[in-house]
């Protein structure tokens, strides 16, 4: 996956104005390693536009928007994030993970001038957009699918798989989960032609309004070309088609795939074919982060192993995070962490030398004991993902990259520290109470003080020494020593 601007010769094809992320350049181009997401989960285009000045001010190099496609009306169109039978307004966040064509624009998020609003937004701020698009299947009422939809890809019966209202099983099992009914939303044929041409417009539509980047939700769902066949397809191609290797029906991804921020939602378990998939995009890091969070909960770094990525490609492949939204939605897996819990996670993540950490916005006035918070689809996340050592880290992240990193935590794991070269250090402290540091670093002698609480640090002999308030991070660079 890489991380570079989209050519100008691509955006000249497309009519637009040339317009780059954010990211650290040297000589040769963008430095990877700088990129950062922000997760702006279930927030409404407008909401993203007018905060695209603060996402930018906070060090986002790119803004993921939830699913833009048309899509299942639940509950009467109800927008609450999740009801119950007592609540008055009802609603579910997951109806726009229900496809029923594929066009911008749905009831949840808003239409396709609003979508094109918040990407001149982007334009203007600099900031690239990534969508969630979900190719896989279509809404549990099948029966909603457009007229357009079906008569596009050759009638309804061919929009679906052979087994596509089988459910799945044996999520192990590559020709169920490939083919197979995943909780009750049938499975969509991805290697019908007429659908691929029908998918591949979405796709470019997109572009051509500026987005520079796709999450591909379920990604493991959808074949590979080792994987066994449906009985109505002749090839697994769809990933050949929506990466750009092949055209479908003399269609073409309207952008070279690697000039976009590319991937897929690809969790880890057994008999998932990881490498296979890094061939074509980036990949999710789901086991690096439950580690992460094993560590974060205990308070202690030697919880878990959170060196090694948990992960067989390459960690420039890996899209990070502390939580996801379905860690933090579905069985409440990370729901129960505080927010300065999460804060320490991304800032020990973000601070490291590879991935590409991406930041899950929780709900507005969300809490332990009230996971939805004010409960309204549209509206913007709580403060965290402008939080000052959010902020900090996220810059910090643009200015060392390409710097390697040395990882050292003190002997009762609540403290660690990422140096990256002789340039700057992220300080965490992970645990409840205050801690005292003392450990080694490359930093020269001298006195620091760090860049969001103004706390000073000492450098003396190659170690750092200070101390560190409880669940607080602190942010170090060669340039503040005096």
């Amino acid at each position: 996956m890489k991380r570079f601007p989209i050519f100008a010769a691509a955006v000249a094809v497309l009519g637009l104005a040339a317009c780059n992320p954010s990211a650290k350049t040297g000589a040769n181009g963008p430095v990877e390693g700088a990129d950062v997401i922000l997760h702006a989960w279930s927030w409404s285009f407008d909401t993203i536009a007018a905060n695209m000045k603060d996402i930018a001010e906070a060090g986002y190099t790119y803004v993921q928007t939830s699913p833009a496609n048309t899509c299942f009306v639940g509950e009467d169109g109800g927008m609450a994030l999740f009801s119950t039978d007592d609540d008055s307004i009802k609603g579910k966040w997951y109806y726009y993970y229900q496809p029923i064509d594929w066009k911008i624009g749905n009831y949840m998020l808003g239409n396709r001038d609003r979508f094109k609003a918040m990407m001149d937004s982007a334009r203007k701020y600099n900031v690239g957009v990534i969508v969630d698009v979900l190719p896989n299947h279509t809404a549990i009422d099948h029966t909603a699918v457009t007229a357009a939809l079906d008569s596009a890809v050759g009638g309804h019966d061919n929009l679906y798989h052979a087994n596509g209202f089988t459910p799945i099983t044996d999520y192990n099992d590559r020709m169920q989960c490939t083919t197979g009914e995943m909780g009750g939303l049938p499975d969509v044929n991805t290697e019908n032609p007429d659908f691929q041409y029908y998918y591949m417009q979405y796709v470019n539509d997109l572009l051509g309004l500026g987005v520079r980047g796709f999450r591909y939700d379920t990604a493991k769902h959808i074949g590979l070309p080792s994987d066994p066949l449906d009985p109505k397809a002749e090839r697994n191609n769809f990933w050949d088609v929506a990466l750009g290797r092949e055209d479908v029906k003399g269609l073409k991804l309207a952008v070279p795939a690697d000039s976009l921020f590319i991937y897929g939602e690809v969790l880890q378990d057994k008999n998932v074919k990881e490498n296979e998939y890094a061939e074509y995009m980036g990949l999710t890091a789901s086991a690096y982060g439950h580690a992460l969070r094993n560590v974060l909960n205990a308070g202690d770094y030697k919880a878990d192993d959170v060196v090694s990525w948990h992960h067989p490609a390459s960690p420039d492949k890996l899209v990070t995070w502390v939580e996801s939204h379905d860690t933090y939605c579905n069985a409440h897996e990370s729901a129960g962490m505080s927010d300065d819990l999460v804060r320490m996670g991304w800032v020990f993540l973000t601070a490291r030398e590879k991935g590409t950490p991406l930041f899950f916005s929780r709900p507005a006035g969300s809490t332990r004991e009230n996971y939805w918070g004010n409960n309204l689809i549209g509206a913007r996340g709580n403060d965290e993902f402008k939080h000052p050592e959010v902020v900090a880290v996220n810059k910090f992240r643009r200015d060392m990259a390409g710097l390697p990193e040395v990882v050292k935590v003190s002997d009762n794991g609540a403290v660690i520290k990422v140096g990256r070269g002789h340039d700057g250090a992220a300080i965490i402290n992970i645990s409840s109470e205050v801690q005292q540091l003392d450990l080694p670093t490359t930093l020269t002698d001298g006195v620091y003080l760090d860049e969001v609480h103004k706390k000073e640090f000492r450098v003396s002999d190659s170690h750092m020494t200070g101390t560190l308030e409880p669940l607080t991070s602190y942010i170090i660079l060669k340039k503040q020593a005096r």
